[in-house]
């Protein structure tokens, strides 16, 4: 073989490593499969004292508790300017300086108790489109590219939604043609959309005609069937996605904040209210009608409104107090830690990144045999917290590690080392 071609054949392998390696957006609600799992790999597995190197914060970014989402060399986002304009914009991911920001609407539900009012959800890119909520119920699809708004739709004016008392807070979710989402009310307590047009394909009116709640909705697949389960009101909900045919409910988890979406793992469905009571559902099917059963419920789970993971059969998340490991199946608790208190949890390359409510951050490893902290760090200059607490999710993507804090957001290099 000669030396051109030997050189093009390596060139070639160096190529085709680079693509296979090239890490994953995080263009959506927790992630690519809305688990909480980035599809990160080759990250920092110890950060030095003080934390990773900080590549830049901003501080203008508008108020908000939303996560970004991040795809490409763009961050997105959903803010608010005062209670009259909420917003979503795109920042460059290299710097975070803004390229564009679209009004949606004014803050839903001002006079909320105990009260927070602002912008709670989180954008989701699909190609070239973004899909963007308002607190209010306004939604849009928009070009991601330029900010050029596409279609709207108000969940409460178009399609009779009824909100919780934080208002809306849920992040679009499309599922092949369709974005499914959760106005609640009697009419379309859930409804799903045509993504190109906005107009409405299905509407599932769930018995008892649920409000909605804080929660996003995400798609499982259980007796063959495609389900969009979404948690209200008074508890989880499965119908059939493609036509939105009621299938069942769940009501032994609900808290008075019902904020983290559910995880499933077989025929087993954890979800647990802010601060409430945690549990696992049996999905059964039979006969093509479908039931959810209790496996068991617990006070001591992860239940947080910050949401929980599950890798392999192991579920990891904060109560109040710890950061919990715990097996799915059974509820059995393998460790326990109080790391940095309640917080919101993503994973990626096997590592916990954990956000608390009191604004610290750390990293832990994911494994069952034991808590096993890797560094932790609280971001500079923090925002005045004005009764409110850190509550947005992590995101890790492209190598970087965002978080947000109400009007900061902070992006640090998590990358380990060629």
């Amino acid at each position: 073989m000669g030396s051109h071609v030997r050189l093009a054949v390596l060139t070639a392998a160096v190529l085709c490593l680079a693509v296979a390696a090239w890490p994953e957006d995080y263009a959506q609600w927790r992630g690519p499969d809305r688990t909480g799992i980035s599809s990160e790999k080759g990250l920092l597995r110890q950060w030095p004292e003080g934390g990773p190197k900080l590549v830049w914060q901003v501080t203008d970014i508008g108020f908000g508790f939303g996560s970004p989402a991040v795809a490409g060399n763009r961050v997105y986002l959903v803010s608010n300017k005062g209670l009259e304009e909420e917003y979503v914009q795109a920042l460059d991911a290299s710097t975070g300086k803004r390229i564009w920001a679209t009004p949606l609407g004014k803050v839903g539900n001002p006079d909320q108790r105990p009260n927070n009012p602002g912008a709670r959800s989180t954008p989701t890119l699909d190609g070239k489109m973004l899909y963007a909520l308002g607190s209010d119920g306004d939604l849009a699809c928009l070009e991601a590219e330029t900010g050029k708004i596409v279609w709207r739709k108000s969940y409460r004016s178009d399609l009779g939604g009824v909100p919780g008392r934080w208002a809306y807070a849920e992040s679009p979710l499309i599922d092949g043609d369709r974005l499914v989402c959760a106005p609640g009310g009697a009419d379309a307590t859930l409804a799903a959309l045509n993504k190109a047009t906005g107009e409405v394909i299905w509407k599932c009116a769930v018995p008892g005609g649920d409000s909605a709640a804080y929660a996003s909705i995400t798609i499982v697949t259980i007796g063959g069937v495609r389900q969009a389960v979404a948690f209200l009101d008074k508890g989880v909900v499965g119908v059939e996605a493609p036509t939105g045919k009621f299938l069942w409910r769940f009501d032994k988890s609900s808290g008075n904040t019902n904020i983290s979406t559910p995880v499933w793992r077989g025929d087993l469905i954890y979800s647990a209210g802010g601060r409430g009571a945690a549990a696992v559902a049996r999905v059964k099917a039979e006969g093509g009608a479908f039931a959810a059963e209790a496996v068991y419920e617990s006070r001591t789970l992860p239940n947080s409104i910050g949401g929980f993971v599950l890798i392999g059969g192991d579920l990891y998340g904060t109560t109040p107090q710890a950061l919990v490991c715990a097996d799915l199946a059974t509820g059995n608790v393998k460790w326990q830690d109080p790391c940095i208190g309640a917080g919101s949890v993503t994973c990626a390359d096997g590592l916990l990144y954990v956000h608390g409510e009191n604004g610290a951050v750390a990293l832990v490893e994911a494994s069952p045999d034991g808590y096993r902290e890797k560094g932790r760090f609280t971001p500079p200059n923090p925002p005045e917290r004005r009764g409110t607490k850190a509550w947005s999710y992590p995101v890790v993507a492209n190598g970087r590690l965002y978080i947000r804090d109400m009007e900061s957001l902070y992006c640090y290099d998590v990358k380990a080392p060629r």
